[in-house]
């Protein structure tokens, strides 16, 4: 029987995630995680430190990232498990990534001050440190300048889709980006399916395309689905003869509801992402 804990999806300072990449391994280990994966937004600065605080712990780590990609117009996460890092063709690909995220927030901050609010690039740059800069940044900016009342807040006034800041993003195309995951000897893993919110008959069409490009998983387990949720997505998975991974996509202690390790089993009838691991040597 295993009796390694896994969560295989979460973020440290390296893009949008509040403890850095020290602190994070060192809070899993605290909440009973042997097996951890971290996945920052595009870039793999925090890999190198990670994986020598968990080799002081004793703990198993995997190097990952979450991609931002485009298909069919539409904006899909990705998480590469197991993932070479200095594999060429993704350190370039990182690097492209933090130059068009750099633009982007260039265009929001632009955005923001033609309704009045200034400050937004500065004050995101400071924040986001060596660290890729995400919308979260725009978002915890906008609530410490009293705009708003919470992320949530932000993103649903100002920074999701269609709202006053947003910027249409050119990110790597999906077949791309799992190439570059598979090439370097990585797992690609669909993230948190049920967040595009894609009709069936358009999860269908994810799920056949992504197979077909080598995406091999599916998150079945993340830190926001309810049991409904993680049955239905591993019926996806099933149906697709996909592995199922699992992960809480922590970002920060203040969030309550999403904690390190604090995830619902993995249904036994889903083969487990970490059997692929295994087999790559990730």
């Amino acid at each position: 029987m295993n009796t390694e804990v896994y969560d295989l999806h979460c973020h440290s300072t390296a893009s949008d995630g509040a403890l850095s990449p020290t602190e994070l391994v060192q809070r899993a280990q605290s909440r009973g995680v042997t097996a951890l994966a971290l996945t920052d937004h595009d870039t793999t600065q925090g890999l190198a430190e990670a994986q020598q605080t968990a080799q002081t712990l004793g703990m198993r780590f995997i190097h990952g990232i979450e991609l931002s990609t485009n298909w069919q117009n539409k904006c899909l996460h990705i998480v590469g498990l197991g993932i070479d890092p200095t594999y060429p063709p993704l350190a370039e690909a990182t690097q492209n990534l933090q130059n068009i995220r750099l633009l982007r927030a260039e265009k929001m901050a632009e955005k923001l001050a033609k309704k009045g609010i200034d400050g937004a690039l500065e004050a995101v740059k400071k924040a986001a440190g060596e660290g890729m800069i995400t919308r979260t940044h725009f978002a915890d900016f906008l609530v410490s300048q009293f705009h708003v009342d919470s992320q949530q807040d932000a993103f649903d006034r100002y920074l999701a889709k269609g709202k006053l800041a947003y910027v249409a993003t050119p990110w790597a195309e999906l077949e791309q980006a799992v190439g570059w995951i598979t090439q370097s000897g990585g797992i690609a893993v669909l993230a948190h399916p049920l967040r595009y919110g894609l009709t069936a008959s358009w999860m269908r069409r994810l799920l056949e395309a992504f197979k077909l490009m080598g995406g091999q998983a599916i998150e079945v387990v993340t830190g926001r689905h309810n049991p409904d949720e993680i049955n239905q997505l591993a019926n996806y998975a099933k149906r697709f003869d996909m592995a199922g991974s699992v992960g809480s996509d922590f970002h920060s202690p203040e969030n309550q509801w999403v904690e390190l390790g604090r995830l619902a089993a993995l249904p036994s009838d889903v083969r487990p992402v970490w059997q692929l691991l295994e087999k790559s040597g990730g």
